[in-house]
């Protein structure tokens, strides 16, 4: 499948070294000003270029509204947004034509398909991210008139964790790191890595404050069910927690419980998800991404015969996928509560105004459009 979402959804298309990438968001309300200057903020936090720690290939990003905006709102029918792909090289990538590098997609989608689309890893590349994070530009400006925020930062690149945590550092560095002075170690640490010629993992957190009590559903549509299946379909994610995660397995049940009280939670420990659903409190995901499989270190693989090769891989490739990871993880978190909240309103409409809500939480009435 290449959509995801249920009232809001998204269908994205495009191959890495194909002409160009695109998407199409259905359900958007009518009524958003939106206009092609306004995706370049966040795509730019996202592209490869900026810095000599991701990947050189430099992509222009302009995006072509192609339907669904007319005179400058949404107007309630599909909106097609594309994007040209500029700085392709194709050749970089003959070599490995007929091999499966080890640790990436090759050998699954030719078991899958029986052919696949090499160049940049095809279907599989991150340049499909690109559009994940344009359609969350519509979706974080809906959000946002209604105060909900969607903000994330990096919290651990190899064995590296912060020392501090400062939002108000996330954007002033490459890394969206939010501890300043762990900058300029990070970036010897990235240059050692790059010169290697290997690569390594990352961790994200993301965070919404404002989300409402309320969105989400109590089985199948759950909202941190639902998160989670939005994280993993980033690629090169291999685990996603809510709240604590993982860390809840060491904790005593007297602990972890979020205590309520007539002026609010005690803790959050949950991520601001109970039973799939929301709780007003600010909702937090931790992401985990494995290190890039594609690097220029000799490795054994095989060939599409079945034969043993050397596999090197060469072109532009991330030391470090997280690196640029958070702003697509924003992305997901910012489409997945936009599609929750007018799910929410479809079946429950006003019916916050007359339901009891613990001080410091937001009341579900702020879903309205």
């Amino acid at each position: 499948m290449n959509s995801f979402g249920h009232l809001l959804r998204v269908t994205t298309f495009g191959e890495s070294h194909g002409p160009a990438i695109g998407c199409v968001l259905d359900g958007c309300p009518p009524g958003i000003a939106i206009a092609p200057e306004d995706f370049a903020h966040d795509l730019a936090r996202r592209a490869t270029g900026k810095t000599r720690h991701t990947s050189a290939r430099h992509e222009a990003d302009e995006v072509e509204i192609l339907s669904g905006v007319y005179e400058g709102v949404t107007t309630g029918t599909p909106i097609a947004l594309l994007i040209r792909n500029t700085d392709q090289r194709s050749r970089d990538y003959s070599a490995i034509a007929a091999q499966f590098r080890p640790g990436h997609a090759d050998y699954s989608y030719w078991q899958k398909y029986g052919i696949r689309d090499p160049r940049g890893g095809g279907r599989s590349s991150a340049r499909e991210t690109t559009m994940r994070v344009a359609a969350a530009v519509i979706a974080r400006k809906w959000l946002g008139q209604r105060g909900v925020t969607v903000r994330g930062c990096m919290t651990q690149i190899g064995d590296v964790v912060p020392r501090a945590h400062d939002w108000s550092a996330v954007e002033g560095n490459p890394f969206f790191w939010p501890c300043a002075e762990q900058v300029s170690e990070l970036e010897s640490y990235m240059d050692a890595l790059r010169k290697s010629g290997d690569s390594v993992g990352a961790r994200v957190l993301v965070v919404a404050d404002g989300v409402p009590p309320g969105w989400g559903e109590p089985i199948y549509g759950k909202l941190d069910g639902e998160l989670a299946a939005a994280m993993m379909s980033i690629n090169a994610v291999k685990g996603v927690e809510i709240g604590d995660g993982f860390a809840s397995v060491a904790s005593r049940g007297s602990e972890h419980r979020d205590v309520m009280t007539p002026a609010g939670f005690l803790s959050n420990h949950a991520g601001g998800i109970l039973g799939g659903i929301s709780t007003g409190q600010q909702v937090s995901v931790s992401v985990a991404f494995k290190p890039t499989s594609s690097l220029r270190l000799p490795v054994q693989g095989l060939d599409v015969d079945g034969n043993v090769v050397d596999v090197v891989t060469t072109g532009r490739h991330d030391p470090c996928v997280g690196i640029r990871a958070t702003p697509i993880c924003e992305a997901m978190l910012a489409l997945v509560l936009m599609d929750q909240a007018l799910r929410h309103r479809a079946q429950c409409g006003d019916v916050g105004e007359v339901a009891p809500r613990i001080a410091g939480t937001t009341s579900i009435t702020d879903t309205k459009r």
